[in-house]
């Protein structure tokens, strides 16, 4: 079963799929590992993996390749951000194409102009209604397997308000997606409205301290949210953890990680004892 088709068949279980997000191939074996049915490449951390902050100035180019190294690091469904598409409708079926070949499972397309900035900042701006419905159009037709996803992200609630994201959103998912992503609805009413009034499957980008106001899972799965994606949950914590353990080290302590691993131990995660099997088979053999 290809990883796009293993995606949908967890999307149609009853319930809310989680997908944490994941900037490189550490990250997403930790997701996988702990048991998720997903993993969500994060734009905000593959930028931050490039030294840059989530402005769109890392290339499709750059961010396919990330995909790839993700998707092929694990074996959940990979289902990666594609920021505008990178262009016009024309740049967006070479975005779908490059995506679909890097192995992951789905890939989301928004209407901010571009270069764009990460939906929880201020000051976005967005393309035309017809503009970012050709682009939809464009990229459900460039996908080679109908199974690949296409999850349409709108953020003109920021821009041109709640009424023209919902209208944005259901357009999208009749142009082709299979998906609707409302990006930073900026109450718990609107959170709620959103998979009242779209007409199909709904994304949450659930981000901590961002515009959309604090929910619990649970509740957003009883809400009828089909996705949850928490792009910056890990990226957040690798910076705090990060920066703890730098700061005793400056200050002369000896510090230890939270979990305190054993060499072994931590190329365990990354499948060392198979590797060893591969090389103990080999030496054997000769």
């Amino acid at each position: 079963m290809s990883k796009a088709k293993q995606l949908r068949t967890v999307l149609q279980q009853d319930g809310m799929t989680i997908a944490p997000g994941a900037y490189d191939c550490i990250t997403a074996t930790l997701i996988a590992r702990a048991g998720f049915p997903a993993v969500y490449m994060t734009g905000a951390g593959t930028a931050a993996s490039h030294g840059y902050p989530d402005y769109g100035l890392l290339t499709m180019s750059e961010m396919v390749d990330n995909a790839e190294r993700i998707a092929s690091a694990v074996d959940v469904p990979v289902i990666a951000d594609a920021d505008t598409g990178y262009g016009n409708e024309l740049n967006v079926v070479r975005t779908v194409r490059e995506f679909e070949r890097s192995g992951v499972a789905a890939i989301h397309i928004e209407d901010q102009v571009f270069p764009k900035k990460c939906g929880h900042l201020d000051d976005k701006e967005v393309i035309p209604f017809d503009d970012y419905i050709a682009k939809i159009r464009a990229a459900a037709d460039a996908r080679r397997s109908s199974d690949f996803l296409i999850i349409a992200r709108t953020d003109a609630r920021a821009v041109a308000g709640f009424e023209e994201a919902v209208r944005r959103a259901n357009a999208s998912l009749a142009a082709g997606a299979d998906m609707a992503f409302v990006e930073a609805p900026q109450t718990i009413d609107e959170v709620k409205a959103i998979p009242k009034l779209v007409g199909g499957p709904c994304l949450l980008n659930v981000v901590r301290r961002g515009k959309t106001p604090p929910i619990d899972l649970n509740a957003a799965e009883a809400m009828d949210y089909k996705l949850a994606i928490l792009p910056i949950l890990l990226f957040q914590g690798v910076i705090g953890c990060c920066e703890e353990l730098l700061t005793e080290l400056k200050a002369g302590a000896s510090p230890t990680p939270p979990k305190d691993l054993s060499p072994h131990e931590a190329f365990a995660r990354f499948s060392a004892d198979e590797w060893d099997s591969l090389r103990d088979r080999y030496h054997d053999a000769s």
